[in-house]
């Protein structure tokens, strides 16, 4: 039939094509009919016209409408009653039709049948419904007539296949095919579908687009699977006509199955497609998908959907260009040829699709997700999760989720998110809402990475979005300043800072948001404070803005007002924004070209108002010490990161070099005369000076001015007449100075160099006996003397570090071990001083906050802390597993006053003390700059001493020794974990200063952290050269003591000294490689250059071996140190140092295994022992490590099984204070942290053991069940744990019970040897219940409840698997008694009311047990019975 069929086609499909061929022949046979005057009545005696005047309808000639004098329906009714009873029906049919024929040969009469009929007025079917059918459409809805008519129109159709429109602008085909439309009644639909397919199938391709997109208006549901099967045939053979064939197919009814075939179709052809086909497409293959099969279209359509299809052509961009500039008002209303609209129209489908199939939205989420290769991951992408994120509100957590992952993982980069808002910015500007609210939220984060990327979001929102989102941008930024979240507000304005240098224009037009930040200045910090004001004065001072001087009169009044303020506060406020905007003021613009004539000509006028703003600062903080110091150190940072005017620089070196000699440089040869308590000196000088030329700094005669002039507190003015010098200033005056000789004359510091070696008035500073003796005051001026002479020492090392020449080499040297010296005996001085408050060093907010009242109560705090941790350290048992690891956390990247305190365990108690509060005064000391550890290249310099006519008189030789390198150490390391360690590991403790961590590093936080890490490398060298030193001498100390570190010829001090430098440099290896910028493809390179040190320090390598290579060597170099490792924590340290770097490999199998072998090699060492009433390892310590060991083992339980079977009875049979023989860290102190660290390994390990199913094979059910034997082995011996025992039998009943359900027939002893084990484990977790409620410990009690639940739903699982294995005879009911842990029975009223039901349970259990005996089921009724007998007894626990 089918056949027949498809040649009865082809046959019409010829005569349709000779008819159409004829009408093209005889173009005018149509205009050579008779015309008819306009607006006259048709007058013809044919049947057609009489009979259609009689039902009502008058047809008129021209161009006048047919008028229809009676009800549409009355005309339809009254025309077949007249056709039905006239006398010649069914002849009078074919007349009818014929003289229809005749009329239409005319084409104004067509065209008049074809439009709609005028209704006469005065007619009261007027008052129906307004809209007139036309005649033909009239016709058509009379059953009789409709299948001749439709072969009329159908035969009339060819003949307008060529004239799309008349002299009208009517098109006749079209009008033709609307004729059917909406028939009320099809008589024969499936011979109008065949005539359509013919008439498809020869008509032109425009004609062909109407009559398909017509199709579903006019056939009925009937036919929808016959025009589908056709048209899926007509897709293949015509791609031309996809579109609308699409079109129509996702509006007819058909089956599923039929649309997936047409759907991967569709989806093969694709690639091929063009853009402006796609928005069809895509919505047909959205529509079509279902539940099942959702993931997988859309896995394949972000696959094949390639971006030619979304960036914009190349012929687009100039009109982008040209959109952007015209405001971006464009619409795709008004661009609808444009291929810039077609994506916009594209991504409007698939709003609309993910907007009503909440599945389809998930999945795509999905398979974003799925998509594993950084190179996968394309613009599509991150669109599709901005669309999902601004259209469905259920979906915005789970894409937050992903997007964070994506960008920690590194799949998202800068490079893509900038490719999706530089192509679709017109399709993103709609949901600018959407995208900052999710930078809202990004922001929010601990992560860096994702906060980076939240910025991003802001930056490219400002740059590509109008002026409306622009300033939505801003605003956002500004309430993320005002938050008072530390994270939010350094990012939001690094992005301002950003956007200035990025549009100036544009933020421009947004500064009054930006200026409002100055109402909210209380809870910002000095270096965010920095920023804000370089923001507003570089919008103020732009040379591009003239409308800015608004911004400069309210900055010059904030100012003002700070700077006058009475509140200390403010008026430092007032200080860094006035430093700030000086230094945009007095910025050096001679670089640029365009600016040079400008800046040349208002430079006299700028240098005065920079002068007369720095004039105004100095005077408004010169009555107070701090003031000045915090102005000098803003003016040194200036100077230091700013390229000032040369005019501006040339004032300020002049001002402050003639300020500072007058200040506190005096001639040595005079020693100052008064009455100073203590009798001044010249200390030291680097150089013996001629009477008649040295130089000497006045210390201690002005603090003696400054303490001992007023009784009680310090001297705000000196007499009246004199000008204020504190020695507060000291130290940064001199940064100031020495910045601004060095930044004058190219780096060269000749003109300052005899401060290096000249000598301090200070007085002998060495305490000996008089130490007691003095007062209070006294130790008070003593240790604020040595504090200043330090922070001078500190800012001399700062200033003269990079010097060449060995003389001046060796002087710092000598400045430092000088500093190492004072340390030394400042804690003398502050061990007998405990209320001492020191003066400040670092003079910023920050700092201050920590005032002198506040001071002392830290300090009685720090000493009672000591106490405490040692008291706590000692008693491991105490702390929660949460408390260890938050401790162990801090322990990794903090150097607590705690750990200072281990390293000199062997001192005595008052000197850990001092220890302690010096490193806590660390905020009073001068910061060293990140230059300053150059020193470490220094080995052995010769210094040579001249005499007076400049001969070499002597040589010295000086080195770095070991107590210098743990000084810069130490300062490195602290460095290092402010900047470099997450937020997250350093979160700030509750009631702490928010800003304590940063105190003593703001010059470092005006840094970026690359910076900070580059320079860092290039240490790595030297670095390596201490940590071998330092290996080789433990290794010869090893040698010389016949291996035992700790014997009695080792120098204790020294060997402390060096072991804490070893842990330095190992925790500054960490510090380092653990970084997380790591990740960022930029800082790949660095990366790189720092493996290489490491690795050539085995062998000289290329420089272009791959990264595996040099992760492998760098490691291997690394381990060769764990034979000289002097302490637990230096271990400790090494072992996360090899982790961090064996992360970045690919090796994973062989990397665990490297370090589960290095840390059981730290565990069975003996370690050196410190007091001797407890251990040198912190419980925290050992208890990283053991995790450590447990995660990377290759067996876990194993490892686990040696530990408890091995290692603990050693224990046991061991003497008091003895250890582990094979475990030599397992003591009894120690126990606590090794059965906790076992006891959550283990429960971990059997919940990563899947159940498994029947299908595998049975191989695979007996390892799983050998490896639940060796886990219910080792949980026999750790079941002393309430809590762990507990979360261990839920692993049990969700990953082991569903193995033993199917292992029971094949493995029935296996199973049941598995079950007695476990059911002794749970009948002593039943007596631990009971010991718990016997002594009333509440540690213990709260968590029996949820225990005895567990072992409840065991017990009817064990009764469910039995079932299920058609042994339910085996199980029976009994009751346990309440025991204690020595199995003495719990005597308790209910125990002593219930013994006659027991005694009748026992009995029926008898019953039972001898009942499945008879069955043949001993071996399960034993099973039973044990499992039964250890879990149902709760009712009487209870």
């Amino acid at each position: 039939m089918v056949s027949k069929r498809r040649l009865s086609k082809s046959e019409d499909k010829e005569s349709l094509t000779e008819d159409a061929s004829k009408t093209r022949k005889q173009p005018l046979s149509k205009k050579t009919k008779k015309s008819h005057i306009a607006n006259e009545v048709e007058e013809n005696d044919s049947i057609f016209v009489k009979l259609l005047k009689i039902s009502g309808i008058i047809l008129k000639t021209g161009e006048s409408q047919n008028q229809l004098a009676v009800d549409q329906i009355a005309f339809q009714k009254k025309l077949f009653q007249t056709l039905r009873r006239h006398p010649s029906y069914p002849k009078i049919i074919e007349e009818f039709v014929s003289g229809l024929e005749s009329y239409i040969e005319d084409e104004d009469s067509f065209r008049n049948c074809l439009l709609s009929c005028e209704r006469l007025q005065d007619e009261e079917a007027s008052m129906g419904a307004s809209y007139s059918k036309s005649l033909i459409k009239l016709l058509l809805g009379i059953d009789i007539l409709q299948p001749a008519i439709i072969k009329t129109l159908f035969e009339k159709l060819p003949e307008y296949f060529f004239e799309n429109k008349n002299s009208d602008e009517i098109n006749i085909p079209r009008l033709i095919v609307s004729q059917l439309k909406w028939l009320d009644r099809v008589v024969d639909g499936k011979d109008l579908t065949t005539k359509i397919m013919q008439l498809i199938s020869i008509a032109p391709e425009n004609l062909q687009h109407d009559i398909i997109t017509s199709l579903p208006e006019i056939l009925g549901d009937s036919q929808h699977a016959d025009v589908g099967k056709e048209l899926s045939d007509l897709l293949i053979e015509n791609t031309s006509l996809t579109v609308p064939i699409l079109d129509v197919l996702s509006s007819l009814r058909l089956d599923p199955n039929f649309l997936l075939k047409v759907r991967q179709l569709v989806m093969d052809k694709l690639s091929s497609i063009r853009l402006e086909d796609l928005p069809v497409i895509i919505k047909f293959i959205l529509h079509s998908v279902t539940a099942m099969d959702t993931l997988e279209v859309i896995s394949e359509l972000r696959e094949k959907l390639d971006l030619q299809h979304c960036v914009l052509p190349s012929r687009l961009q100039a009109s982008q260009v040209k959109l952007k500039s015209k405001g971006r008002a464009s619409s795709s209303g008004n661009q609808e040829s444009s291929g810039q609209s077609c994506i916009i129209l594209l991504f409007d489908v698939i709003k609309s699709a993910i907007r009503y199939e909440k599945t389809i939205s998930e999945a795509w989420i999905k398979a974003i997700e799925n998509t594993a290769s950084v190179s996968e991951h394309k613009v599509f992408d991150l669109v599709m999760l901005f669309i999902i994120y601004s259209t469905n509100t259920q979906t915005k957590k789970y894409i937050d989720r992903v997007l964070r992952n994506k960008i920690r993982s590194g799949c998202i980069q800068e490079q893509l998110l900038q490719s999706t808002f530089s192509v679709h910015y017109l399709v993103l500007k709609d949901m600018c809402s959407s995208i900052l609210s999710l930078a809202q939220s990004l922001l929010h984060s601990l992560d860096q990475s994702i906060i980076s990327f939240g910025s991003l979001l802001y930056k490219y929102a400002f740059k590509f979005f109008d002026t409306y989102c622009q300033q939505e941008v801003v605003g956002a930024l500004v309430t993320h300043i005002c938050s008072g979240n530390e994270a939010e507000v350094d990012t939001a304005l690094d992005v301002l800072l950003e956007l200035v240098v990025l549009n100036p224009s544009a933020m421009m037009m947004n500064a009054v948001f930006v200026k409002g930040i100055l109402d909210y200045l209380d809870n910002i910090s000095p270096q965010q404070i920095r920023k804000l004001f370089y923001v507003l004065s570089t919008l103020a001072f732009s040379k591009q803005n003239e409308a800015s001087s608004h911004i400069q009169d309210d900055m010059h009044l904030v100012i003002r007002k700070q700077l006058s303020s009475t509140v200390f506060k403010y008026k430092l406020i007032g200080i860094i924004g006035a430093v700030t905007m000086a230094g945009i003021m007095a910025a050096d613009r001679s670089e640029s070209p365009s600016l040079t004539q400008e800046r040349a000509n208002l430079s006299d006028e700028q240098c005065t108002q920079v002068t007369s703003l720095l004039q105004l600062v100095h005077s408004c903080s010169e009555q107070s010490p701090q003031a000045s110091a915090l102005y000098y150190d803003e003016f040194a940072n200036l100077i230091q990161h700013e390229k000032l005017d040369p005019k501006a620089l040339e004032w300020v070196g002049h001002t402050i070099c003639n300020d500072f000699q007058d200040a506190f440089v005096v001639d040595s040869c005079v020693v100052p005369e008064g009455d100073f308590p203590f009798p001044v000196k010249a200390l030291y000088g680097l150089e013996e000076y001629d009477t008649q030329d040295g130089i000497a700094i006045n210390l201690l005669p002005l603090l003696f001015s400054q303490d001992f002039a007023k009784d009680g507190g310090p001297v705000t003015s000196q007499e009246s007449g004199q000008k204020l010098v504190s020695p507060l200033c000291l130290a940064p005056y001199f940064r100031l100075l020495r910045l601004c000789v060095e930044r004058q004359h190219n780096g060269n510091l000749e003109e300052i160099d005899g401060l290096l070696d000249c000598p301090i008035f200070l007085t002998d500073l060495e305490p000996g006996e008089k130490l007691e003796s003095m007062s209070a005051k006294e130790r008070s001026f003593m240790c604020s003397l040595i504090f200043l002479t330090l922070n001078w020492f500190r800012e001399i090392v700062n200033a003269f570090c990079q010097e060449t020449s060995p003389e001046m080499k060796g002087k710092v040297l000598t400045r430092l071990k000088h500093i190492v010296e004072l340390q030394i005996i400042l804690e003398k001085y502050l061990a007998v001083t405990p209320d001492y408050v020191p003066p400040l060093g670092n003079f910023d907010v920050e700092t201050l906050d920590i005032t002198p009242h506040t001071v002392t109560a830290i300090s009685a705090k720090i000493r009672k802390k000591g106490k405490i941790e040692r008291k706590q350290k000692t008693d491991g048992s105490k702390t929660s597993s949460s408390d260890t690891l938050s401790e162990e956390k801090n322990s990794e990247c903090d150097p607590t006053p705690s750990h200072r305190g281990q390293l000199n365990k062997e001192f005595t108690g008052k000197e850990e003390k001092t220890s302690l509060l010096l490193h806590n005064s660390h905020a009073f000391f001068r910061e060293l700059d990140i230059e300053v550890f150059s020193i470490l290249h220094c080995g052995l310099v010769t210094k040579f001493i001249l005499d007076t006519e400049m001969h070499t008189e002597a040589t010295e030789v000086v080195q770095l020794g070991p107590p210098e390198l743990l000084f810069l150490l130490e300062d490195l390391s602290q460095k290092l974990e402010s900047m470099l360690t997450p937020p997250i590991a350093r979160r700030v403790p509750f009631l702490k200063n928010k800003g304590s961590r940063n105190i003593g590093f703001s010059h470092l936080q005006q840094r970026s952290a690359q910076e900070i890490v580059h320079c860092v490398f290039q240490l790595l060298t030297p670095m390596c050269n201490h940590l071998e030193n330092i290996h080789n001498y433990f290794q010869c100390l090893a040698a010389e003591n016949h291996g035992v570190v700790d014997g009695p010829g080792v120098k204790v001090q020294e060997y402390h000294i060096m072991s804490s430098c070893y842990q330095r440099l190992l925790q500054i290896f960490h510090g380092l490689f653990a970084w997380s910028g790591f990740s960022q493809p930029e800082n790949q390179n660095l990366l790189y250059s720092a493996l290489h040190v490491l690795s050539s320090r085995l062998k000289q390598g290329e420089h272009s071996q791959p990264l595996e290579e040099l992760l492998s060597q760098s490691v291997h170099y690394l381990q060769n140190f764990h034979q000289s490792i002097p302490s637990f924590q230096c271990a400790l340290y090494l072992i996360r140092l090899l982790m961090v770097i064996l992360e970045k490999s690919t090796a994973s199998a062989q990397n665990k295994e490297k370090i589960a072998s290095l840390a059981r090699q730290f565990l069975c060492r003996v370690w050196p022992s410190g007091d001797k009433e407890k251990s040198n390892i912190s419980n925290d310590q050992l208890h990283a490590l053991l995790c450590i060991y447990l995660e990377h083992t290759e067996s876990i339980l194993k490892a686990i099984e040696e530990i408890a079977g091995v290692g603990v009875p050693e224990l046991i049979n061991s003497p008091k204070d003895a250890s582990s023989s094979t475990f030599p860290t397992l003591t009894r102190h120690t126990f606590v942290v090794f059965f906790r660290v076992m006891m959550a390994e283990l429960e971990k390990t059997v919940k990563k053991i899947e159940p498994g199913t029947a299908a595998d094979s049975q191989q695979i059910h007996e390892e799983k069940l050998l490896y639940w034997n060796m886990a219910v082995r080792d949980f026999s011996i750790l079941i002393n744990l309430i809590k762990y025992g507990r979360l261990f039998v839920e692993a049990f009943l969700k990953q082991c019970m569903p193995l033993l359900d199917f292992s029971f027939r094949k493995h029935r002893e296996d199973v049941l040897s598995l079950l007695e084990t476990f059911q002794l484990d749970t009948r002593l977790l039943h007596h631990l219940c009971g010991h718990s409620k016997i002594h009333q410990d509440t540690r213990l009690t709260q968590h029996v409840p949820l225990l005895k639940k567990t072992l409840e739903l065991l017990v009817c699982r064990v009764k469910a698997m039995l079932t299920l294995n058609n042994c339910r005879e085996a199980f029976w009911l009994g009751n346990l008694k309440n025991r204690d842990l020595q199995g003495e029975e719990i005597k308790s009223q209910n125990s002593q009311e219930s013994t006659a039901d027991e005694s009748e349970d026992d009995m029926s259990s008898q019953a039972s047990k001898s009942k499945a005996t008879e069955d043949g089921e001993e071996d399960e009724v034993s099973a039973g019975e044990k499992e039964q007998d250890s879990d149902e007894s709760y009712d009487d626990s209870d």
